[in-house]
């Protein structure tokens, strides 16, 4: 698989992972939600200073108000964190 193949078959697999734990097997919930968080994305969650912010972010990403996270609104996070992330690095001086 190429580079980019293989990004893809890896976001697929880590929402696969945390889907499913708890109800519908294709969707996240609050719990699977902030599991991911935590043990994906570390160093978000320690930055996050609002006790609240699993909250805000399921209420943010639930596009149709299932109170769940489907893999369309998790991909919508990813490529919206992944944009904000790609202008951080720009601005950083070259090595």
């Amino acid at each position: 698989m190429t580079q980019l193949e293989q990004a893809m078959a890896m976001i697929i697999g880590v929402f696969d992972k945390y889907s499913g734990t708890e109800g519908n097997k294709f969707t996240l919930t609050k719990g699977e939600l902030k599991t991911l968080m935590e043990k994906e994305m570390p160093g978000f969650m320690e930055n996050a200073k609002d006790k609240d912010a699993v909250d805000k972010l399921l209420k943010d990403l639930d596009e149709n108000g299932d109170s769940e996270v489907d893999f369309n609104e998790f991909m919508i996070f990813v490529a919206a964190l992944s944009c904000v992330c790609h202008a951080y690095f720009e601005k950083m001086p070259p090595k």
